[in-house]
């Protein structure tokens, strides 16, 4: 098929199309009208029609593919493999909404899960949806500040947890993480359920602390059918960073979602019903919802879910799993191949790698040196993909399982079907048309299927954060730079807002900033994500001290420096801590006291800040290159 008229048909005839892409989900009752755009710039999909993701992701595949593998759990932190069927998978789920229904969990009510990766997560999702909960999962990385910030937004009945997660053969404690957070929140949950790994000491509090293995063995034999909840019915709320020190919780719906995430193992990750789908990502993050536990199981394929880095025991695990496993479809970061890189390309030769069809790199951009190294080295396609936490799904794509596309390195393709992208000039807001002029990433109202709702409880923060209304239409901003080739294809150049990517993590400088500046001795902060060869970006803080007298010597410095790292790592967790911390008499100011964040970065990434007219003290930006730039 041609994939221009293909897209063309998405755009033009958008109800017809998405009316045929949602007969790959089961609708308990008949969507009346494929997309509602009355009060824009919010949309409603697929309106009047009853489904539940739980039912489109087990049940509906129990008459074909009952006894064919579902989720494939493995561990390298413990050394553990378990294979659940979908029968099996079914009956766990059950089990866990019973569990849930018994702490007084409803439909519309929150479950916050703060988990490692473990089945227990997995059915958690699974039995929320299944049961018209709906679900917030915090990274089992994020510290007891930033979990407490969640806690409070998302105001959860349960929270699922676990004694503790396991990293590079450490364990990290989560249940201390836990009760400081929810000491800190205002709002307190009613229950804790806990799952016990054996990992770490566990002190339950008394009268809601709830052990989930005494419970499990109450509901063993539970039936807990499908709730079938309206299209639009909210089926989970994931946070991501924001621009002030607030984050944003992302509310995605159910149909919509459903159908966006089972067209696209189709048209884009080319994956079959019956094989295997490994994403390496962590179901803390929004790959991990999308493409390790719904979109693979709602096609019917077994997900591969793995707790464990990807160098240990040694660099070739993800090979010896994709050979073991016969993995069809792969999706990792750029980040974790420039890891892989590092290592002996042995590792990538000894395994049967012939089940797999195509590795699939998203989450930051992919430089060419990376995309070529890989894909010589697996002899396989590799094929990038540009998307957020707010969209849930591609943006930016090479639809292979519509028609065969080459892949551009540095660029991830070309707008997905549903897509209406396009360029936007910053200074007039007009839209781009000739190739090779640089503006902003944006999408026409409305928003394909799948992607955000709204903002939790914040339906103005939503249309102020994201939508600009120009020319009587409303334009979606990615806050991405961008640039398009004659054929179509984009190139990602960086972020427009303060949000940084540190090794597919996106990250507010904006919190990572409040957080040093909690630090007694900090009067001022400016932190910038700066260009790294593996991670991407890393954020760097550059300090201005209250009294320069208690950084007199060098002794003094070093533990300034160490202490605010410690501050953030407490606060928001190990991913956000910064690179380096450096100590600044002064920070450069526009004479009307901005910070010109952008002229920072530039310097340490040894590019050209740009006009510097409006500068209130030229030295200050010198010295900020004397402490970066090598000697």
């Amino acid at each position: 098929m041609d994939y221009a008229a293909f897209y063309r048909r998405s755009i033009e005839e958008r109800d017809v199309f998405w009316a045929e892409q949602a007969r790959l989900i089961d609708w308990q009752r008949p969507f009346e009208r494929v997309c509602n755009t009355d009060r824009p710039p919010f949309a409603r999909w697929f309106e009047g029609g009853l489904t539940n993701l739980c039912h489109n992701a087990i049940d509906r595949h129990l008459a074909t593919r009952a006894d064919q593998p579902a989720l494939i759990y493995v561990s390298t932190e413990t050394d553990t493999e378990r294979a659940y069927t979908f029968r099996e998978l079914h009956v766990e789920v059950q089990r866990m909404a019973a569990m849930l229904r018994s702490l007084g969990v409803g439909k519309g009510d929150r479950v916050l899960i703060y988990m490692p990766m473990i089945p227990e997560a997995a059915f958690a999702m699974l039995a929320c949806v299944r049961i018209g909960a709906i679900h917030s999962v915090v990274f089992g990385g994020f510290a007891s500040h930033a979990l407490a910030t969640r806690i409070d937004d998302a105001a959860p009945k349960v929270i699922v947890s676990a004694d503790a997660g396991m990293r590079g053969g450490k364990v990290v404690p989560y249940k201390p993480l836990l009760d400081e957070a929810i000491r800190l929140s205002t709002h307190k949950p009613e229950r804790v359920l806990m799952v016990n790994r054996g990992l770490a000491a566990l002190d339950p509090v008394e009268g809601r602390d709830v052990d989930y293995a005494a419970l499990r063995q109450q509901h063993l034999d539970a039936q807990v059918p499908c709730e079938w909840v309206e299209s639009d019915h909210p089926s989970y709320i994931l946070y991501t960073s924001g621009t002030t020190g607030k984050p944003k919780g992302v509310q995605r719906d159910t149909g919509g979602y459903a159908v966006a995430l089972a067209a696209s193992m189709r048209h884009i990750y080319m994956a079959n019903p019956g094989e295997t789908f490994f994403s390496t990502s962590d179901i803390g993050w929004v790959v991990g919802h999308s493409y390790i536990i719904y979109g693979p199981l709602i096609h019917g394929m077994a997900t591969l879910m793995y707790e464990g880095t990807p160098i240990r025991p040694d660099a070739g695990i993800w090979w010896r799993l994709v050979q073991g496993y016969r993995v069809s479809v792969m999706f990792t970061a750029p980040t974790a191949v420039r890891v892989l890189k590092k290592h002996d390309p042995a590792h990538l030769s000894r395994y049967d790698l012939s089940s797999l069809r195509a590795l699939f790199l998203a989450g930051e951009p992919l430089d060419e040196p990376t995309a070529s190294w890989i894909a010589q080295a697996l002899g396989k396609p590799v094929i990038d993909n540009y998307w957020q936490t707010e969209t849930g799904w591609p943006i930016l794509a090479l639809c292979n399982g519509v028609e065969q596309a080459p892949s551009k390195w540095g660029s991830p393709g070309r707008a997905v079907y549903g897509f209406d992208v396009c360029l936007l000039d910053e200074l007039t807001g007009e839209e781009i048309l000739e190739p090779g002029r640089k503006g902003v990433i944006a999408v026409r109202y409305p928003l394909p299927p799948g992607c955000l709702q709204t903002l939790w409880g914040d339906e103005a923060r939503f249309v102020r954060t994201y939508w600009t209304y120009l020319r009587e239409r409303w334009y979606y901003s990615t806050f991405d730079w961008g640039v398009r080739d004659p054929d179509g294809y984009y190139s990602i150049l960086g972020r427009t807002d303060d949000v940084i990517n540190v090794a597919g993590h996106r990250l507010g400088t904006r919190e990572i900033e409040e957080s040093i500046a909690s630090h007694p001795a900090v009067a001022e902060v400016a932190v910038v994500g700066v260009a790294d060869a593996v991670k991407g970006q890393v954020a760097v803080a550059f300090v201005v001290l209250k009294d320069p007298a208690t950084a007199a010597h060098e002794t003094d410095e070093q533990r300034l420096q160490a202490e605010m790292m410690a501050t953030v790592e407490r606060q928001l967790g190990a991913v956000a801590k910064p690179a380096r911390v450096h100590l600044v008499p002064l920070l450069p100011k526009t004479r009307s006291g901005k910070l010109l964040r952008r002229a920072i970065q530039a310097v340490c990434e040894g590019r050209d800040p740009g006009d510097l007219s409006t500068l209130d003290d030229p030295s200050a930006l010198q010295q900020i290159r004397a402490l970066v730039s090598p000697p």
